[in-house]
């Protein structure tokens, strides 16, 4: 298992500190280093190239969305994991468009935080079932106003796959999906993985998008 290399960014040593408390004993994470605001942050990472940042979206100079849309664009190889007390839909919302590639609230796990960091240091999305119920309700509720997502050559879903997009842009977050189906939670989160590679899609908003411009979800 490769050693994942982790930066933290929040303004709070507090908080940072018991990131690193949840992170220890982890085989494959190294702490590389941390930043408490923007402008550290850009002078750490410029030397240090972590895989994952652990980002909050407040702090006292900048805000965690634009660091994540300056290291898209700078350090696309460096995969923004949102850590927030912040989970309102307009934060949300900003943050995935901004680039994140995962978004956490501050109460979660350490095994979902674990999974997480795997998640996205292997180039998937991660996303909290309550922040992906948020992002779902916001997407289908401004599709009339979204441009088409389309894709380029005729794909076809197996029944499961099928099934568990519906449910998943009816709201029904993993653990009621994997509930529902009787399947596991990971098994849920291979599904959507392997249907967004059929698919050719990049995002859980392109996503949220196709299935609902091709008839997968009622408006």
């Amino acid at each position: 298992m490769s050693i994942i290399r982790i930066f933290l960014v929040d303004d709070h040593q507090l908080v940072r500190d018991g990131i690193k408390a949840l992170l220890q004993g982890a085989e494959n994470i190294f702490i590389l280093g941390e930043a408490s605001t923007g402008k550290e942050c850009f002078e750490k990472i410029a030397v240090e190239q972590p895989h994952v940042l652990i980002l909050d979206i407040s702090l006292p100079d900048t805000s965690g969305i634009e660091i994540t849309r300056r290291v898209t664009v700078e350090y696309p190889e460096i995969k923004v994991l949102i850590l927030s007390m912040y989970t309102n839909e307009d934060f949300i919302i900003n943050a995935v468009k901004a680039g994140a590639r995962g978004y956490l609230p501050k109460n979660t796990s350490r095994e979902e935080l674990l999974h997480a960091i795997q998640v996205v240091s292997e180039g998937e999305e991660f996303f909290a079932d309550s922040i992906a119920k948020i992002m779902v309700k916001s997407y289908i509720r401004n599709a009339k106003e979204e441009e088409p997502v389309t894709i380029q050559r005729p794909v076809a879903l197996t029944s499961r796959e099928i099934e568990i997009l519906r449910l998943f842009v009816a709201g029904y977050i993993n653990k009621e999906i994997s509930d529902q189906l009787d399947i596991s939670i990971r098994t849920v989160e291979t599904h959507k993985n392997h249907i967004m590679k059929k698919l050719e899609l990049k995002s859980t908003v392109e996503l949220i998008k196709f299935a609902i411009r091709n008839k997968f979800a009622e408006l």
